[in-house]
């Protein structure tokens, strides 16, 4: 594997508003460090990709702003969202989660029926009124009411695997969060339920930041508007899409995408 200095980076500056960001991440399993020092913008109602190869600190940076690490790894550093380190200990984390919501890897909808599955987050979150509206909303905003509105009783677990990773979007923003976080929401269905969820990526962001892991580079140039490529742990570099793809700055990234990597 060619060595690079991981000292060196290139993070083009967002003129955005920004939604997120990172100040000085760093991620620790007991003595191991999974991430380093990582300082990111995240633009709003854009859609933002994480890439590298497995094992470089994407996905454990991902579940970090959230805190959904919180009790599995210990994370220093500064995760600020609406003026507030939210990486404090006094943070409401489950306040957090509500703002700063997050779809898997895996589909992973409840044993209830497709409805249900909306309205349990509802009443969860003490949001009760007009449950079978905000039901409707949820599944047009992930695309999948006109495929479901005349089974909403049926068990969500009778969907297709790309039809429950949208009801799992669906259930992410009946809460109305500012931010979806996505952990390759997309690998374990087939291109064309890949393909379904990206168009509704690009409907979503005009209402929420969203940001995504995700192996397949592809996806990445169609998807999102910036990119940021990590490397054994650090940021190598964050740029928008084309310009990463198109002219990488760092010799790291030109050889991840170009497939001379490792």
């Amino acid at each position: 594997m060619a060595t690079y200095n991981l000292e060196e980076h290139y993070l083009t500056e967002v003129p955005d508003q920004i939604a997120l960001e990172t100040k000085h991440l760093d991620v620790f399993y007991g003595s191991k460090q999974a991430t380093f020092d990582a300082n990111l913008r995240f633009p709003k109602n854009q859609i933002t990709a994480l890439i590298g190869a497995s094992g470089s600190g994407k996905s454990t940076f991902l579940r970090s702003l959230n805190r959904l690490n919180d009790n599995v790894a210990t994370v220093e550093g500064a995760i600020e969202y609406q003026g507030l380190d939210i990486n404090q200990a006094q943070i409401n984390v489950y306040e957090v989660r509500k703002n700063i919501g997050m779809v898997f890897q895996h589909p992973n909808p409840f044993a209830k029926s497709i409805y249900e599955n909306i309205a349990f987050a509802l009443r969860e979150n003490c949001m009760t009124e007009d449950i079978d509206q905000q039901v409707e909303k949820s599944l047009q905003g992930a695309a999948l009411w006109d495929e479901v509105k005349d089974k909403l009783n049926q068990s969500a677990l009778s969907l297709s695997g790309g039809q429950q990773q949208r009801l799992c979007i669906a259930r992410a923003i009946a809460v109305k969060p500012d931010i979806l976080l996505m952990d390759e929401p997309t690998s374990a269905l087939d291109p064309i339920s890949s393909r379904k969820i990206e168009t509704t990526l690009q409907e979503l962001k005009q209402h929420y930041t969203i940001i995504i892991v995700t192996h397949n580079m592809q996806q990445a140039a169609r998807a999102s508007d910036f990119t940021a490529f990590f490397h054994l742990g650090h940021v190598i570099e964050f740029n928008q899409t084309a310009e990463l793809f198109t002219n990488p700055r760092m010799q790291a990234t030109e050889d991840y995408i170009s497939g001379h990597f490792g």
